[in-house]
């Protein structure tokens, strides 16, 4: 992956993501346009109104016997230095486990809507044609990719505008339970876009 070199600090920021995710799934970033590295989207404020999309979480796409901390409770990261080649191995070791990390199949073509953030596969300088939505700011950019069950391959019924690069959306459409592999991180599911729109904060509850 072109995500990050420095394998230790990759390690670590993953295992402070999947830790802060998995403890404080309640944490959401709250500032539009202010976000820092492992932010999350809020959910939208329930309207009580029948939707045409069901709304899921990033956790809904989780197996429940799955379990992405595993791999770090028994590691000593401390004890390692950069340059030794353990942690290049470690690194790799994780990466192949968390790239055919489990899916849930009984979504595969549920009408589904979730928040995330764009990280371009294919654009023009104009439009971004293709994209791939992740749970958090900053992953496949400054970190390295999440799971392959925490990534979204996205295919746009509509090109959506190239300034939203990294920016939070909502992505509304049909999820199918199928592998999609880039430079930029492996993916577990694909979802056709349907509609995209910009997220917006939502109201308090």
């Amino acid at each position: 992956m072109n995500c990050m070199t420095n394998w230790k600090k990759g390690l670590l920021v993953l295992g402070a993501l999947v830790t802060m995710a998995a403890a404080a799934p309640g944490a959401f970033a709250q500032a539009a346009g202010d976000y820092k590295v492992g932010d999350r989207l809020a959910p939208a404020a329930k309207t009580g109104k029948a939707a045409e999309f069901r709304e899921i979480s990033w956790d809904d796409l989780i197996p429940a016997d799955w379990d992405p901390q595993k791999f770090f409770a028994d590691l000593k990261l401390d004890s390692l230095e950069d340059n030794d080649p353990r942690t290049a191995e470690i690194m790799q070791r994780m990466r192949a486990e968390w790239d055919r990390a489990p899916v849930v199949e009984r979504l595969a073509g549920a009408r589904v809507r979730i928040p995330g953030f764009v990280v371009p596969l294919e654009t023009d300088g104009k439009t971004i044609r293709e994209f791939l939505l992740v749970p958090y700011f900053g992953a496949c950019v400054h970190v390295p990719p999440p799971p392959a069950n925490q990534l979204i391959h996205v295919m746009p019924d509509k090109p959506v505008p190239a300034a939203w690069n990294m920016m939070p959306v909502w992505v509304s459409g049909v999820l199918a339970v199928a592998r999609f592999d880039s430079e930029m991180g492996n993916a577990g599911y694909q979802l056709r876009g349907i509609r995209v729109e910009a997220y917006k904060d939502p109201l308090p509850r």
